[in-house]
């Protein structure tokens, strides 16, 4: 750390520790989709997200993000922010945050005005959570970006950019320098002349391969790694960010987080039966249709091809299913595996009350209160 910078104990910035509860070998978190399977109304899903989180939050679960996805009529959170804004005053303690905001999709400015507002409304609660895939369709995207060319070529720029409006720290050459500010936030309390009132919202990089991994050690970020997409690039992901990693004001060391994709119920079949439901709807989005999650009644009736049964084993494999147990036991041998600080799950199945269902079972499994 050079000698020109704050130390990081006074930095407002720096990633807080959580304190696992229960049996959980490190802080728990959930990651909810608002999957919204067929028959179901965005009514109902929102409500039923409502209601996760206030779960989420009484059980002494770490965080409670929600993720960015457009165009899908199986998932209906296209904003995190609105959703974040109404569970701020439905829970009490829970950090809540996006898993992600795929910069991509948004100027700079806007993500850093819509969570310096979250953070004034919930300070030191709020975790903004930086992915840089559009979380939709090519042909959604352009329509998102009104056909500009802004994309993943652009996004350590956008990064960056997001950055400054965050920090209030634009070099003094830069055109926005005195000229534009993020707010609320950190500007906004220099040219109102009083001390500094908000602390930045705790910034992570998502990703699901390499290359936000190295991305996040070179700035020194907390990373969290998106296992319910690639677990298969956990490990190297990983490994990545560690060798990679310089500290910074917001970290001395590295700290990862392992989201999966999970379902638990109160037996094997059952659970089964509603992972087989997101299997379906992940097969359709490779085939190029829309994402849609069938029943598992609507599965049975369903005439596979070959094809599209190893498809969707695939997708299966990339989940824990099963009892409460033994969903935790996969979750507990995968976190000594990787060494992830903390783990986080994301409940994919067809039915809203099932997803409640599946929280609460691993909850109980591990013993948290």
């Amino acid at each position: 750390m050079t000698d020109n910078k704050t130390p990081k104990e006074d930095k407002k910035t720096a990633l807080q520790p959580l304190t696992k509860k229960g049996n959980a070998p490190v802080p728990l978190s959930l990651l909810d989709f608002a999957v919204t399977g067929q028959g179901y109304s965005a009514i109902e899903t929102l409500q039923n997200s409502i209601e996760l989180a206030k779960l989420a939050d009484r059980r002494g679960f770490a965080r409670y993000w929600v993720a960015e996805h457009h165009s899908m009529p199986a998932i209906s959170v296209t904003s995190p922010a609105v959703m974040l804004s109404r569970l701020i005053g439905e829970t009490k303690q829970i950090r809540l945050g996006a898993g992600g905001m795929m910069l991509p999709n948004f100027p700079p400015l806007v993500v850093a005005e819509q969570f310096g507002m979250l953070e004034a409304m919930a300070p030191g609660r709020i975790d903004l959570g930086i992915g840089r895939a559009p979380g939709t369709d090519s042909y959604t995207a352009t329509a998102l970006r009104r056909g500009l060319a802004i994309g993943a070529e652009n996004y350590t720029e956008q990064l960056e950019e997001l950055f400054h409006f965050l920090d209030d720290d634009f070099p003094e050459d830069d055109p926005y320098k005195d000229k534009v500010w993020a707010v609320p936030g950190l500007g906004q309390d220099r040219q109102n002349g009083i001390p500094r009132s908000l602390n930045r919202p705790s910034v992570w990089l998502l990703g699901s391969s390499g290359y936000s991994a190295q991305l996040a050690g070179k700035r020194g970020l907390p990373f969290a790694f998106a296992a319910q997409l690639a677990p298969e690039n956990l490990l190297m992901a990983f490994d990545l960010y560690r060798k990679n990693f310089q500290p910074s004001e917001v970290l001395d060391k590295p700290h990862t987080l392992a989201c999966f994709g999970v379902y638990a119920a109160e037996t094997e079949k059952e659970a089964l039966l509603q992972t087989e439901s997101f299997a379906h709807s992940m097969m359709r989005m490779m085939q190029g249709l829309s994402y849609l999650m069938p029943s598992p009644e609507d599965l049975a009736k369903y005439p596979y091809s070959a094809q599209e049964r190893q498809i969707m084993e695939g997708w299966r494999h990339r989940m824990y299913y099963g009892t409460g147990e033994t969903v935790a036991k996969s979750l507990d041998e995968i976190q000594k595996r990787s060494g992830a600080d903390e783990l986080m799950v994301v409940n994919l199945g067809h039915a809203p009350k099932g997803i409640i269902r599946s929280a609460e079972l691993i909850a109980d499994a591990y013993q948290m209160p």
